[in-house]
């Protein structure tokens, strides 16, 4: 609102604090307390462990303030990310050609076969297709895309402004699934119905349709069979695991969804055991198949040396075979043997810098603070997007006194702490790169922008060589000292 003044128009005098709440943290290794300005509604998404705050929990898992600028993404890019590798299935982005475009080949996952998911298909809705209703037009494409390149199964997705027009998706698939006689599986995910959280969910829902009951049939193995649930083989990180549970002595039916087919998936409900890398997109599809398949699950985590190496000894146990524990401590015996003289060196490098954490999942989030305490560094600042009570209960115990504890941060309250905290390095996403780099410091992305892997014990080499080269690089001398806490 304009206020008139003598003919002339100004804009009222306001103070910060009608929408926004100091709150006091006491900055890592600093001499004194420090105010810090946050987002009316933002005190309880904030903690700093070992201050007054420590007592109260923090919330999370709850919608975002108005405002704040979240960094989380929205339903239909949640669904995309957890649905998108699945190699041999058509996906089709119904809605504006950005959607799409925004998308295409989000998670950059790598395949040992068909490539048609990385294929980017839009049915491009236009004005006119909006005032009068998309399905036509989205019937349309199915009709020439399956008929072009016979896919096992198709994807179809919905975004905000098909929400808004209301579409019939259901109606759309069902009439092509019944037409060709595959499943034309309809992804309800318009972006404005929530956060990324909910759109995991529909993609969880969506692959729990397709499993097949399993046989009545008893079937006799030599090997035990688990799913590997939230891996998405960005570079190849399934492929090490795999690798390690095949000398292990265990197989795997097939990845959720990394490098996965469409017959793999529908013969999911025939493992022993489900395990969870990412919990934030897949605990949901690990519940509903213990609920309906009595398949157990555990969570693992395949980042860092220490967290590989308790993962692969928490499957053996499981199975409580001689054989299995066996070859598991050789697995993990050769392993360690062949890359712990080259993280010690890294450490050396390393001992005394300071890591901050922001990232999706609460479960990355406590390995990476453990990793890091491998390499010699301590994490002042650690936050996520989809964290539960469960993930922030676990890095409240083994953080560090000071560490400042984010659940949906916005840029502003990032660079800030990152500031305050003293911070030499940023881990994060394609987000939070350039936040990091305006402020001069380090940036490891552990997110979909890569191409090494970062799991296992060779992910754990190659992400202490990244940080290494990273916080070592003498570009940092040049531009350290260009940003105070006092310009935030």
């Amino acid at each position: 609102m304009l206020c008139l003044t003598g003919g002339t128009a100004t804009r009222p005098t306001r103070t910060l604090n009608w929408y926004c709440k100091r709150t006091t943290i006491q900055p890592t290794g600093g001499a004194g307390m420090e105010d810090v300005l946050l987002l009316n509604g933002r005190e309880q998404f904030v903690r700093q462990k070992g201050e007054r705050h420590q007592t109260l929990p923090i919330s999370c898992g709850a919608e975002s303030v108005a405002g704040c600028v979240s960094q989380r993404a929205c339903v239909y890019c949640g669904a995309r990310v957890v649905l998108n590798p699945v190699a041999d299935a058509l996906h089709l982005v119904h809605g504006p050609i950005g959607c799409a475009s925004y998308t295409w080949d989000i998670r950059g996952s790598l395949n040992s076969g068909e490539s048609l998911y990385r294929e980017g298909f839009s049915t491009d809705l236009r004005e006119r297709d909006i005032i009068f209703g998309g399905e036509t037009k989205l019937a349309a494409a199915l009709d020439e895309l399956i008929v072009k390149y016979r896919p096992p199964v198709v994807f179809v997705y919905s975004t905000c402004v098909v929400g808004i027009i209301g579409d019939d998706l259901d109606a759309v698939c069902k009439a092509a699934a019944e037409k060709y006689g595959i499943p034309v599986l309809p992804v309800q995910s318009s972006g404005f119905v929530g956060s990324k959280s909910i759109g995991y969910q529909t993609a969880c829902d969506v692959l729990f349709n397709l499993i097949e009951p399993p046989k009545k049939t008893m079937i006799l193995r030599k090997r035990p069979v688990i799913n590997y649930l939230g891996d998405f083989n960005l570079a190849g990180e399934a492929w090490i695991v795999k690798s390690y549970l095949k000398k292990m002595g265990v197989d795997v039916n097939v990845v959720f969804t990394g490098d996965s087919r469409y017959e793999e998936i529908r013969r999911a409900a025939t493992a022993d055991l489900n395990i969870i890398q990412c919990a934030g997109s897949m605990f949901y599809l690990a519940q509903k198949l213990e609920d309906a398949y009595r398949i157990p699950f555990l969570q693992v985590s395949f980042l860092g040396v220490e967290d590989t190496a308790e993962s692969l000894r928490k499957i053996a146990r499981f199975f409580d075979e001689s054989a299995i524990i066996r070859k598991t401590e050789e697995v993990i015996a050769t392993e360690l043997h062949r890359v712990t003289p080259e993280i010690a060196q890294y450490r050396t490098a390393l001992a005394g810098k300071k890591a901050a954490v922001y990232v999706g999942g609460g479960f990355k989030a406590i390995s990476l603070i453990r990793q890091f305490r491998e390499i010699g560094m301590e994490v002042v600042m650690v936050g996520t997007q989809t964290g539960r009570r469960e993930d922030y209960e676990i890095i409240g115990d083994i953080a560090c006194d000071g560490t400042i504890i984010l659940d949906d941060a916005n840029p502003a309250e990032l660079e800030k702490f990152m500031l305050t905290q003293g911070a030499d390095l940023l881990v994060g996403g394609v987000k939070e790169r350039p936040l990091a780099y305006k402020l001069g410091i380090a940036f490891v992305d552990h997110n979909h922008d890569r191409k090494h892997p970062l799991a296992g014990f060779d992910g754990a080499v190659n992400f202490a060589r990244e940080v290494y080269t990273t916080v070592c690089s003498p570009v940092w001398s040049a531009v350290k000292g260009g940003v105070s806490r006092g310009d935030l």
